[in-house]
């Protein structure tokens, strides 16, 4: 055991509340043979309660307190409620809408979530089948409710899923709702105290209508109608993983106006248990190989693939020998804002009060290119839900064009508040009409903008460290590095400490301390002499420690990038291994 005798006792009482009613036979069941084994899952199950992150509530799902399950979801649930209850009294009858992905039991929570919130007198709305999270997101406006709800774990393990909680703009909470929505949660002793049976004649369900009206604002942000149709027979493959997009990204597509698009039969049904890979993560070569197979025997020149609950999507462009190249997030959203401000600024529609947002660990390079059009860079931290906010205190004032961060997560416009990937596709195909209409594809366009704007590599290592060890050492980790940084890194002397934690960066070379006006986070940022930025941050949603490195190379043409890539990569290499980040 990995506990105290004493800690035991108190984890053993704790599991002991689940093995009575009104906790169901099978849960009672299942705890008590936890208590009766005394081994590490008994531990992970109750040492602690599921807490809101960068994502919401996500975890294992099984039974106890550190799990999502009924009772869990229950309790979120109704602490939601009464939040919600005690900030809209003024309003006669208090909304939500609620939408669920592939994942196991996702069907099963967005009932139980549905139920509860009826239960307490609230409306809900929830879709008749599973639907893409930014959907979630546009219904939550377009209905004006207060709240919402996506059943979710995004791109993780299929052990896991989780409960993200929107605000009344569609953007995920932030602070003060999410504590304050914890606190609500902590407020309930007892399960009794939920109704999980709840109000039938309160829940309405929503249905192609819905649907119709956000791909119609999707296809809004079309720039390019006329190239789309000169090059309709673009040959795209998609896939959705097993996920939502299944039907709404095709669909998406199809309104663009592309008419040559294929997909990956094996992944095409929504399935829980992911069995063509071993990770629906867009992130990972593996979650593409199906499409880029599919696409090779089609003559396909673009694939796309989207995560689970359709937010996030990996890319793959053929390169000049035919073979089809991975882009990594930063790369797509360079595409995606050159391709957008471009023709914004080609079509003079740009007015000057336009900005584009990402966060504090996604590539410089976007706002080299916004800078070039005179467009503003804003920002943020780590998580959407700050560039949802962001959108929220600029409206009426200045206008969102494109953001994104470097997890494969992207939106344009405004009317989602969320990472978009149904729109990502959508786009990232226009610019791909676009590109071959001036007989390219978008790996030139790609080099094109890394000779104009400057050559950048990212690189990213997630350490995995699961459980409550695994915590402490990422909080070791962490305490480590921010108390003794690095003099230099990749050969250049460091400059400048970010330490958001502290909300204080430190200038190295004039010894001057400048206040961080954004939220505080425990987020390390590292810049040298070069340009060169590593940042630290332990995930807010999974067991890791994530080191993103940064480096950059003024280039002349397109004979340089390749040595100017190795050299590049030397660096990261050598950075790595002088930080400790293994």
């Amino acid at each position: 055991m990995t506990t105290s005798k004493v800690s035991l006792e108190q984890l053993k009482s704790k599991a002991a509340e689940w093995t009575r009613e009104p906790f169901d036979e099978e849960t009672r069941m299942l705890v008590q043979e936890m208590i009766d084994r005394e081994n590490d899952e008994l531990t992970e199950s109750f040492y602690k309660n599921l807490e809101f992150g960068t994502g919401g509530l996500r975890g294992i799902m099984g039974p106890g307190t550190n799990r999502v399950n009924k009772y869990t979801i229950g309790m979120v649930t109704q602490g939601l409620a009464n939040y919600l209850k005690n900030n809209f009294s003024q309003l006669e009858q208090i909304s939500v809408a609620i939408a669920y992905d592939s994942r196991n039991n996702s069907k099963f929570f967005n009932d139980t979530a549905a139920r509860v919130f009826s239960g307490n007198g609230i409306k809900v709305y929830i879709f008749n089948s599973l639907r893409p999270t930014p959907e979630l997101s546009f219904a939550i406006r377009e209905l004006g409710c207060q709240s919402g709800v996506v059943i979710t774990a995004s791109h993780n393990p299929k052990e896991y899923n989780g409960y993200k909680v929107y605000w009344d703009d569609g953007a995920q909470v932030i602070s003060p709702h999410d504590t304050a929505i914890i606190d609500e949660v902590n407020k309930i002793k007892s399960i009794e105290s939920i109704d999980f049976l709840g109000n039938p004649e309160l829940i309405e369900e929503l249905g192609p209508e819905m649907d119709e009206n956000y791909i119609s604002m999707l296809h809004s942000l079309s720039l390019n109608p006329g190239t789309i149709m000169e090059q309709k027979d673009l040959g795209i493959v998609y896939t959705p993983i097993h996920g939502t997009g299944v039907d709404l990204v095709p669909a998406a597509l199809e309104r663009y106006g592309f008419r040559n698009v294929y997909t990956v039969p094996e992944q095409n049904d929504p399935d829980g248990n992911f069995p063509s890979v071993f990770s629906p993560n867009p992130e990972e070569k593996a979650a593409l190989d199906l499409a880029i197979k599919r696409a090779e025997s089609v003559g396909a020149e673009l694939v796309m693939a989207t995560d689970p609950d359709s937010d996030r999507v990996g890319i793959a462009a053929r390169g000049k020998d035919m073979k089809f190249v991975l882009l990594n997030g930063n790369q797509t959203g360079a595409i995606l804002v050159y391709y957008m401000i471009s023709q914004l600024h080609e079509k003079e529609k740009l007015k000057g009060n336009e900005f584009i947002a990402k966060t504090i660990v996604t590539s410089s390079l976007l706002s080299e290119i916004a800078g070039h059009y005179s467009v503003k860079t804003y920002e943020v931290l780590t998580g959407f839900k700050y560039i949802a906010d962001l959108i929220r205190q600029k409206e009426g004032r200045e206008v969102f064009v494109v953001g994104g961060e470097e997890s494969y997560g992207y939106l344009a416009g405004d009317f989602v508040r969320d990472k978009d990937a149904v729109l990502s596709c959508s786009l990232i195909a226009e610019a791909a009409a676009w590109a071959k209409s001036q007989g390219k594809g978008l790996l030139d366009i790609l080099d094109e903008i890394h000779i104009k704007f400057g050559l950048f590599k990212e690189h990213l290592i997630s350490i995995v460290r699961k459980g409550k060890s695994g915590a402490e050492e990422i909080a070791s980790i962490m305490e480590r590095i921010r108390n003794s940084p690095p003099v230099s890194l990749g050969g250049s002397d460091v400059v400048m400490i970010n330490d958001f934690l502290k909300g204080q960066s430190v200038d190295l070379i004039s010894d001057l301390r400048y206040d961080i006006t954004l939220p505080k986070s425990n987020v390390f940022q590292i810049i040298t002499q070069n340009g060169s930025i590593v940042s630290i941050r332990p995930s807010g949603t999974e067991p890791k420690i994530k080191f993103y490195f940064s480096v950059r190379e003024n280039v002349k043409d397109k004979a340089s990038l390749e040595a100017a890539g190795i050299r590049l990569e030397e660096r990261i290499k050598r950075m790595i291994e002088e930080i400790g980040a293994k």
